[in-house]
C-alpha cells in the first residue's frame, strides 16, 4: 500500500479557484440530502459548510419542513431540485427511518442518487447504500458506524477494534464495499485501493455534536468543485476527503485557540483555513 501524510501543500491541489469564465454553474452544483425531524440542525450544518468552502450552488432537497431552517442561516441556498455535479446524504438522517427496501422507495431525494450518476459521499443515515451506487462513493463513518456497516456482510468487528487499527479496517470496508472511506478519529484515514491517507491529529475539541455534518459539507463542496476530476480518476476522491479533513481541523484549529469551539464556529473560519492553505 502507498502511504501518505496529507498537508497544507497537497491539499492546495484540490481547492479550485474559479477563472473570470467561471459561473455558479460551472463552479459545481451540490445536491444536498440531510437532516431529519429528529436532527434537523444536520441540514443546516451541511449546507452552510459547503457554502463557506467555496461552490457555484447548493440545492437542497427539503424533507421534514426543513428548507425553512437551511434559508433562514443560508438564504443563497437553492431549494429547488434540478441537476447537480455532486451529491452529500445522509448526514442528521437516522438509518433506520430509510434501511428497509419499502421505505427507501418511498423516499423521493434518496432514489435520485443513482438517477444523477455523479460522485457521492454517504454520511451517517445513508451509509447503508454502500457498494449500490455505480457513481464514484465515499463513506464517512466514524468506528461505531463502520462497524455496523460491515455486520450487514455478517462482518462482526467492534468500534474499539477498528480504532486500534483503523488503517486495516478501512482497506477492508474500501474493498469489500468497492467504495473510498474517509474513516473518522482522531487520526482520520483515507483509503481508495492501495492508497492510504493519513491526517494530522485533530484537535480533540472536534470531539462534539455536529462536526460531522460540518465535514461533510466542506468535502461535498470539494467534490462538486472537483467532479470532472474524480469522475476521470478515483484517486482524486481520496484525495479530496483528505483535503476536506485537512481544512475541517484548520477551521477548528483557528476556531479554538485552545479553548472549546461548537460546530458552528468550525463553519466561520473555514475560509480563513483555505486562505492559511493557499497562502
Amino acid at each position: 500500500m502507498a502511504k501518505k501524510l496529507w498537508n497544507a501543500k497537497d491539499s492546495s491541489r484540490c481547492i479550485v479557484i474559479p477563472s473570470d469564465l467561471d459561473h455558479k454553474y460551472s463552479r459545481g452544483v451540490l445536491g444536498v440530502i440531510t437532516g431529519s425531524a429528529q436532527y434537523p440542525g444536520a441540514a443546516v450544518l451541511t449546507t452552510s459548510a459547503a457554502l463557506a468552502t467555496g461552490l457555484g450552488m447548493v440545492r437542497f432537497h427539503s424533507s421534514s419542513g426543513l428548507a425553512h431552517l437551511v434559508l433562514h442561516q443560508s438564504p443563497e441556498a437553492v431549494v429547488q431540485p434540478g441537476p447537480v455535479t455532486a451529491w452529500i446524504a445522509g448526514s442528521g438522517v437516522h438509518e433506520k427511518k430509510y434501511s428497509d427496501f419499502t421505505t427507501y422507495l418511498r423516499h423521493r431525494w434518496f432514489a435520485l442518487l443513482s438517477k444523477q450518476s455523479v460522485p457521492t459521499l454517504l454520511d451517517a443515515g445513508a451509509l447503508y447504500l454502500a457498494g449500490t451506487l455505480a457513481q464514484p462513493t465515499l463513506i464517512t463513518p466514524h468506528a461505531g458506524e463502520l462497524s455496523k456497516l460491515f455486520s450487514r456482510r455478517s462482518i462482526t468487528v467492534s468500534s474499539e477494534m477498528i480504532e486500534s487499527d483503523p488503517i486495516t479496517w478501512a482497506k477492508k470496508a474500501a474493498d469489500l464495499f468497492d467504495v473510498t472511506v474517509l474513516l473518522k478519529g482522531s487520526r482520520t484515514v483515507v483509503v481508495q485501493g492501495d492508497l492510504v491517507i493519513s491526517l494530522p491529529e485533530s484537535t480533540p475539541y472536534l470531539a462534539t455534536a455536529g462536526t460531522g455534518d460540518v465535514l461533510a459539507g466542506i468535502i461535498g463542496a470539494l467534490i462538486a468543485t472537483n467532479y470532472i476530476e474524480i469522475l476521470n480518476s478515483r484517486e482524486r476522491l481520496a484525495h479530496v476527503a483528505a483535503t476536506g479533513a485537512f481544512i475541517h481541523n484548520q477551521a477548528a484549529l483557528i476556531a479554538s485557540k485552545g479553548a472549546p469551539i461548537s460546530a458552528s464556529q468550525i463553519i466561520e473560519h473555514i475560509n480563513e483555513a483555505i486562505r492559511k492553505i493557499l497562502s
